[in-house]
């Protein structure tokens, strides 16, 4: 085993209620039928749940590079909350002079209202669940907000003061055609975002749709869509630097791509994940909490952990759980993170390395990056089953 280095560390707050649960979601999301939000008890037990995180052990004098609030729809707490959990987790865990500090929302009126607050908070990107401009989508996607609010969100965003905007919009939606799926695509282009999430539909297990499937696009106009698009993206400016993010130059998302380099994060809220290095045991920890908001807000009155699981991986799985992320950036990452963050010895992966190299499914061992070739990231699947 190689010595294990510190890699970055970010903050993952997970906030678990939505307005409606959308039929193609398998995020742990849960709909609040119109009650009002346990918003204090809620930021409260987040609080307390960080101040346990946040031990020398964890944190092991790192600052936080990131943190980003999903959900469920987090855009439903108030500006007063979010501004609560940042001020109090700077007290807790120093924050690096550049963190980026993103905040999922939706483009409903009701959300628009609070973007001035949040960016006064402390948010410094906002990420916005457009998904489609297209008002036939939006109602067969399960959305709540129509295709004027989502075009009126950007603006009001900028408003607020945000330099910083990521739009999330799918294609291959049910029944959509290339030109439906390209002018959605078109329309956020010319809304001028500094990061696009573009991303295929795809019908997850345990939700709507996947007990009720939606017709959706066939393979070959899928590839046309995709194809179609990434060139107009490229057009447009928008550099492709993981397998569904498109951003701007020096707009990629820091917290993403730390998940994607096998950097180390904190989460927390109900059924938040988390990845710790422990230098001390030269392991690495995976964190799992209580999923359900009620037994999750529970914890606060029963002096109980908000843990669920915790487990150190395996040496044997080291490998795939590195690059099953690293792959995904279409530049790979430079080899020696590999020991850096996993503590193996690069030549563990190198006969399935060369294995791959002769189906040209990655680029060359001997070149010093871990990436896929361009055909590699078509069956990027085939390529980690190496492994």
């Amino acid at each position: 085993m190689n010595p294990l280095r510190l890699p970055p560390l970010s903050l993952y707050v997970h906030i678990p209620w939505c307005v409606r649960k959308c039929p193609y979601c398998d995020f742990n999301s849960h709909t609040n039928n119109g009650e009002a939000l346990p918003e204090k008890d809620y930021v409260d037990a987040l609080l307390e749940d960080l101040a346990a995180e946040a031990s020398a052990e964890q944190v092991q004098g790192r600052q936080l590079v990131s943190i980003f609030f999903g959900g469920g729809t987090p855009s439903l707490f108030s500006a007063a909350a979010i501004s609560r959990i940042l001020h109090d987790a700077e007290q807790l865990i120093d924050f690096s002079p550049t963190i980026e500090i993103t905040l999922e929302a939706n483009p409903g009126t009701v959300e628009q209202q609070k973007f001035r607050g949040f960016r006064e908070a402390g948010i410094n990107r906002l990420s916005i669940g457009i998904q489609s401009f297209n008002d036939a989508h939006l109602k067969r996607l399960g959305r709540i907000h129509n295709g004027t609010e989502a075009l009126s969100a950007i603006d009001i965003a900028r408003q607020a003061g945000f330099d910083n905007i990521n739009l999330d919009l799918m294609h291959g939606l049910p029944e959509q055609t290339p030109e439906q799926a390209i002018a959605d695509l078109q329309q956020a282009i010319d809304l001028q975002p500094e990061h696009l999430s573009w991303y295929q539909l795809t019908i997850e297990p345990n939700t709507a749709f996947h007990s009720q499937p939606p017709l959706l696009p066939v393979e070959n106009t899928l590839e046309n869509i995709q194809r179609s698009g990434h060139a107009l993206l490229d057009s447009a400016g928008f550099s492709a630097y993981e397998i569904s993010a498109y951003a701007r130059p020096q707009r990629q998302s820091q917290h993403n791509c730390n998940y994607w380099q096998f950097g180390d994060y904190l989460g927390i809220g109900a059924g938040a994940h988390g990845k710790i290095t422990d230098i001390n045991k030269q392991q690495i920890i995976r964190t799992r909490k209580t999923r359900q908001p009620a037994d999750y807000l529970s914890r606060l009155t029963q002096n109980k952990s908000y843990l669920a699981d915790q487990f150190s991986l395996d040496e044997t799985e080291l490998p795939l759980e590195f690059l099953m992320n690293a792959l995904r950036l279409k530049q790979g990452v430079p080899a020696h993170l590999f020991a850096e963050r996993t503590g193996l010895p690069l030549k563990r992966i190198e006969a399935h390395w060369l294995a791959l190299e002769t189906k040209k499914l990655v680029e060359p061992y001997s070149a010093g990056r871990l990436s896929c070739t361009a055909l590699g990231h078509r069956f990027l699947d085939s390529v980690l089953a190496e492994f």
